[in-house]
């Protein structure tokens, strides 16, 4: 079981894509009012930093989504990692004889990265949200964004054999 690459750069890259509709259209001016940002504001900064930065951050969640979304990882962890395999007992080999490409479709990826985005994504963003005094809304919004990203990042990692 290796890490397909591929699908963890598409991932992240779908944090990109759905950030610039929920950002945008969807909620941007929510977001804004949220923040006090002016549309002035937004255009200061570096944007190849942030976005260099959030592509970067994206493919480490990428390869999280990825351990969460596969459960073939977890045998593969048990043995001590792919460098392992040659030396891994009978059992390993049976189980991923078994089981090796059972449960790797895009809905059970969506799901796992659902359940991920709403037990991990809303008590992350809700405790910072609360302690910094933001907003229910504020806190919804981006709640919502990453549970988006999450279901689809899952959805691209466990699905993509």
């Amino acid at each position: 079981m290796e890490m397909n690459f591929y699908a963890i750069l598409v991932a992240a890259l779908s944090t990109l894509l759905v950030g610039f509709v929920w950002y945008g259209p969807l909620f941007g001016k929510a977001w804004m009012a949220e923040n006090g940002f002016s549309e002035e504001e937004l255009k200061q900064g570096s944007m190849v930093k942030i976005f260099g930065l959030t592509f970067v951050f994206s493919i480490f969640l990428a390869m999280l989504m990825q351990i969460l979304c596969i459960h073939q990882f977890g045998p593969l962890g048990m043995i001590g990692g792919p460098d392992f395999i040659e030396t891994a007992k009978p059992s390993y080999a049976a189980f991923m004889a078994d089981y090796g490409d059972s449960f790797r479709t895009f809905k059970h990826g969506a799901l796992h990265g659902f359940m991920s985005g709403l037990f991990l994504a809303l008590p992350l963003v809700g405790i910072n949200g609360l302690f910094e005094r933001k907003s229910w809304k504020y806190i919804f919004i981006h709640t919502g964004y990453w549970i988006v990203v999450m279901t689809i990042m899952g959805a691209i990692v466990c699905g993509w054999v």
